[in-house]
């Protein structure tokens, strides 16, 4: 019976000293485990702090591109060969008008110096954006509030021009003049859907949902409500493009950065830069083709007098009223 008890208390002891071994391995891996998962979350953490400077720093080379290339514009553009020519001839006439001339022939030669700069500037507002670059929607820029630029339709040429893009989903609200009362503004909500071989513009009214105004273009859209508001609007050209927003430099600026831009045949990118005081004081121009009077409420009624009231019909008391006398 000794005997047999000292072999089971043997065969236990060897059963422990396995067991003891593989729980002291187990141990073992399981710390190796536990600081090689505090590196790696050391790591990740230095990797993220990195991530957001790298970040910072790509916002900060951002804004000094951009202000760079607005002070570079002001100068004549390389490769603009008729900008160059029309700058030449400019200083050309003024140098000429010198030689020949008085100081006061000088003087008008600079006038027209400066009437021969092509086109204007395109100055582009600073916008909110995240930490990956990308706008934060809504993007308010006074009456226009933006809340889509959609996407960009690269296989059917009808959705671009050589001077304007128009995404298939791109949203936006103006105030202008209500069609209830012309004297009270009211919010229109401007949209471009998939039309098929052409894109389908929608200018809807908050006062009246259900009678959307439809049209192929966006001068199309505009003159028709501008037609609905007014019979002495309908020789104003319309300016659809400015109605709808596509053609505000900021908002043209974000749709010609999109994805797909390079693949549009007849567009034809356009020069924009930011101005020094939205840089340093934070505050924009207003582009002139917001002031319109078929853009904006305020010029509306600055530039036509629409302060009428339609005449209404004498009621039944007050033809009694008037026999009376």
């Amino acid at each position: 019976m000794d005997y047999k008890n000292f072999n089971k208390i043997d065969s236990e002891s060897e059963d422990n000293i396995i067991y003891n071994k593989k729980y002291k391995k187990l141990k073992r891996l399981v710390k190796d485990l536990v600081f090689e998962n505090a590196a790696l979350c050391d790591q990740v953490a230095q990797t993220q702090e990195n991530l957001v400077i790298v970040k910072e720093e790509r916002l900060y080379l951002l804004k000094k591109l951009t202000q760079f290339q607005g002070e570079s514009s002001d100068g004549p553009l390389p490769g603009k060969m008729n900008n160059l020519n029309a700058s030449m001839s400019c200083e050309g006439v003024t140098k000429k008008s010198k030689k020949r001339n008085s100081i006061d022939a000088g003087e008008t030669s600079g006038k027209k110096a400066k009437r021969c700069k092509p086109g204007s500037r395109r100055v582009v507002q600073l916008i909110p954006l995240d930490i990956n670059g990308r706008p934060l929607f809504p993007i308010s820029l006074g009456d226009l509030t933006v809340y889509s630029l959609g996407e960009i339709v690269t296989d059917r040429l009808g959705y671009h021009t050589d001077e304007f893009i128009y995404p298939v989903g791109f949203c936006s609200t103006r105030l202008y003049a209500s069609l209830k009362n012309i004297q009270s503004p009211s919010l229109y909500t401007c949209k471009i859907v998939d039309g098929g071989a052409k894109p389908r513009f929608e200018i809807v009214s908050d006062t009246d949902l259900d009678q959307p105004l439809v049209g192929s273009t966006p001068d199309e859209c505009h003159s028709r409500l501008l037609q609905a508001l007014s019979p002495l609007l309908m020789n104003i050209t319309p300016k659809g493009a400015s109605f709808f927003g596509i053609s505000h430099p900021t908002i043209q600026n974000l749709i010609q950065s999109s994805p797909g831009t390079r693949k549009l045949p007849l567009y034809k990118p356009q020069k924009f830069e930011v101005s020094k005081n939205s840089i340093e004081n934070g505050s924009s121009p207003i582009p002139d083709e917001e002031l319109d009077p078929s853009v904006n409420f305020s010029s509306l009624h600055r530039s036509f007098k629409l302060n009428y009231s339609i005449k209404e019909e004498p009621s039944d008391h007050d033809l009694r009223a008037l026999k009376d006398l």
